[in-house]
């Protein structure tokens, strides 16, 4: 597991990268991953924004590093 802060929130390796919600199978980027108590028991909780500002939270569990996007290729010229 990763640390933990006094606050509960954790040093995830992929903060302030682009992840996938397996959930949702939206993309953001991860903004903090906090450590909530919920019916007596600890769980963890994902804080992902994509590009429009919009913010969402998912178990952390259903977080994994977004696949790259790659630039659209372009065709090449045929020869005369």
């Amino acid at each position: 597991m990763n640390p933990v802060d006094a606050e509960g929130r954790e040093d995830h390796p992929l903060l302030h990268h682009m992840v996938r919600d397996i959930a949702s199978r939206g993309e953001g980027e991860l903004t903090a991953v906090v450590h909530e108590m919920h019916g007596g028991r600890r769980i963890r909780i994902a804080h992902i924004q994509n590009a429009n500002g919009i913010t969402w939270s998912t178990a952390a569990d259903n977080i994994a590093p977004a696949p790259e996007k790659q630039a659209p290729q372009r065709a090449m010229p045929t020869p005369p």
